[in-house]
């Protein structure tokens, strides 16, 4: 019996429903509260009513109608704003969910529906130890990829059963914290830096993890391609407003996952977010190395990035490179000597130099005299009304600048044009086999961009001219660190792209076991015969033919890097006083506004001339302002205005990284920079 002081005018009942799995209990509870009871109390009393023994310390309260959780016990039911009308459900934080990686293999692990997506999102890599959480995050398919899939799935005759692994038993999927060491180098799995596979030492590291050495092997290595016939059923964007529903599906990192209507066993992408790689170490990066390969692979592949025919067979001999270096890893690997391995670590110095996406370090340089080039080159500029002219001039680069004059004896006097290209576009215009080395340059001018291209005599000439015109267009001279490593990447991958036709090498494509088609996209299996795509891809495969397993991978990337397009993520826009959409490409170090016909970029605003931003929730609009009283304002059409201000705030983020922090995240800092005021 219930005693009448019970029924007082501060009572009253709260329906709970439990979400567990005994179908002979029931499941919702009437539980009699006054509103200064507090959650704990409230969970407590609830747990002594279901008087089912179990650990129950994995539950909590989740309030249906107001989508959001009720984690601070402390608060009372007054504070928390529940009342008789709450609908509680008093369910597990913890829950399985499916996860797509960049290598299109698909793992099922328990991950925390009550953490923020950016602590849940740093969870699951400690399980899958990839170092540098903080760069993926969370993706919903495409609503196309999505119909493109069930339309695939209705037409086949067979039912599809997909491959997936099962890392449920994890420590992290129990709710407990996961290995302790994922920023802490020394608790860190060491990898074998020619084949990718746990050293001997470390292979102990995995026996209390579910990644097995197997299932780290899976992640780890790259694994052969899917068939022709596959690829061309997978989704493939089309023009740049295919490309911007891409990536309307990212997650809202300050929120948790069951507050954005994940459900459990439900399929998210895990995808890198932030193309700025840093600190990639081959020694403890093999998972996030071979991921971020993969991202790229697929991106090539489905052309969500541009690439010319002739890069294009590079990155296919790369990729069939690995296929045929794979089928003999497992017995490489068993003959690598310590002496090989620091020989191994030594030839990927340079690169991982040029793959760190931090801020290097000034040096005293610096400060000394600033270097300058003086050589002549050929100007083009195109005309509207008519035929391009091409002028034979007399550069001179210094600072951020480059001015031109008749020739080298009118150099003491004033320039025909000086051209600052800070801010500017710099895009490669290269065909190697054809010896063209243009840069092109797209300046910022009032009314838009201005664009000039320059012609280089050789690859030497280029090499120096276009890394200058790159670091000049972050606002950098050649007297920076960077200059040196950024000449020695672009002949590098210059070097990749010069190869002579070999009669041996190319002289009956169909002995070796290969199917072209599955390295190229589409747009170049509908260009050539599967034997001529086969002998142009061996012919490239010539220059690649002596790199190690790693090297190789760090190569692909490194190339993919310096594609024009690299890193650039598309939102459809309405820019404020504009009639039309735009696009707006969001990339590491600047915001690209792009007209969606024809694809030529408008204008750029760099991230380092940007003062502040900020969002109106209430017509949802993002306003910046940058120096020299630049403003822009604009609305996201695509995707929510949220997705592109946590975009900046995370690339601003990540600019604060250095090697000198112990690897250690400041989250409040993320949070305050990507969360917004809503």
């Amino acid at each position: 019996m219930i005693s009448s002081s019970e029924y007082g005018s501060h009572s009253w009942e709260l329906l709970v429903t439990v979400d567990h799995q005994y179908e002979e209990v029931q499941k919702e509870f009437l539980l009699r509260v006054t509103g200064d009871l507090h959650i704990g109390g409230l969970m407590l009393k609830l747990v002594e009513q279901i008087k089912i023994s179990q650990d129950w310390s994995d539950y909590a309260l989740w309030w249906e109608q107001k989508k959001c959780w009720l984690l601070k016990t402390h608060w009372t039911l007054d504070k928390c704003g529940v009342q008789a009308d709450a609908k509680l459900l008093f369910t597990t934080q913890h829950k399985m969910l499916r996860l797509r990686l960049p290598n299109m293999k698909t793992v099922r692990l328990k991950v925390s529906f009550s953490s923020v997506v950016f602590k849940a999102v740093s969870d699951i890599c400690k399980i899958l130890n990839i170092r540098r959480s903080e760069e993926l995050s969370l993706l919903k398919q495409s609503e196309d990829a999505l119909k493109k899939k069930k339309k695939k799935d209705k037409t086949s005759k067979e039912p599809v059963t997909e491959d997936i692994l099962n890392l449920c038993n994890s420590p992290v999927s129990s709710g407990l914290s996961g290995s302790p060491g994922l920023y802490s180098k020394t608790m860190t799995p060491i990898y074998d830096p020619t084949s990718g596979t746990p050293a001997s030492a470390t292979i102990t590291w995995f026996s209390d993890s579910p990644l097995t050495e197997q299932n780290c092997s899976i992640l780890a290595l790259s694994h052969p391609i899917c068939s022709p016939e596959t690829l061309a059923e997978m989704y493939q964007p089309r023009t740049l407003a295919d490309k911007a529903k891409l990536n309307a599906g990212w997650l809202d990192s300050s929120r948790s996952l069951m507050e954005q209507g994940i459900l459990e066993d439900d399929q998210l992408l895990l995808r890198f977010k932030y193309y700025s790689f840093f600190d990639l170490n081959p020694k403890y990066d093999a998972v996030r190395i071979n991921q971020i390969y993969e991202q790229a692979r697929w991106a090539i592949l489905l052309e969500e990035i541009d690439c010319t025919e002739e890069e294009m067979l590079i990155f296919a001999a790369l990729q069939a490179y690995h296929v045929s270096k794979l089928s003999l890893s497992s017995e490489a690997q068993d003959f690598t000597s310590e002496s090989e391995v620091d020989e191994v670590e030594a030839a990927l110095s340079n690169l991982e130099v040029t793959l760190e996406g931090g801020n290097t370090s000034n040096t005293l340089e610096d400060i000394t005299d600033i270097p300058k080039l003086a050589d002549n080159l050929r100007l083009v500029r195109p005309r509207k009304l008519s035929l391009k002219t091409i002028k034979p001039y007399w550069f001179v680069f210094k600072d951020t600048s480059v001015s031109y004059f008749k020739n080298k004896e009118s150099a003491q006097g004033e320039p025909i044009e000086k051209l600052n290209l800070k801010g500017c576009e710099v895009v490669p215009d290269v065909n190697v086999a054809a010896k063209k080395f243009g840069i092109k340059l797209l300046i910022p001018v009032a009314d838009g961009m201005n664009e000039v291209y320059l012609r280089c005599e050789n690859e030497n000439q280029y090499a120096r001219w276009m890394a200058a015109c790159v670091l000049a267009s972050k606002g950098k001279t050649m007297a920076d660190s960077s200059y040196h490593p950024e000449v020695h990447k672009i002949l590098s991958f210059l070097k990749m792209k010069n190869w002579t036709m070999s009669p041996q090498a190319v002289s009956d494509p169909e002995s070796i076991d290969m199917k072209p088609e599955c390295f190229v996209s589409l747009r170049f299996t509908k260009k050539y015969r599967s034997k001529q795509l086969a002998a142009r891809i061996l012919e490239a495969h010539q220059n690649v033919s002596q790199m190690l397993l790693v090297e190789a991978k760090l190569h692909f990337i490194q190339a993919w890097q310096s594609l024009p397009e690299f890193g650039l993520s598309y939102y459809i826009v309405r820019f404020r006083g504009s009639k039309k959409d735009d696009v707006l490409g969001v990339s590491y170090n600047r915001l690209i506004r792009i007209d969606i016909a024809t694809g030529d970029p408008i204008t750029t605003w760099r991230f380092s001339n940007m003062k502040q931003w900020n969002v109106n929730w209430e017509i949802r609009q993002v306003a910046i302002e940058f120096d020299q009283n630049v403003s822009i304002a604009f609305t996201c059409l695509s995707a929510d205005c949220k997705i592109i201000h946590e975009y900046i705030g995370g690339y601003i983020f990540l600019s604060t990284r250095s090697k000198d922090q112990n690897e250690t995240l400041d989250e409040d800092l993320f949070h305050k920079l990507t969360g917004g005021q809503e």
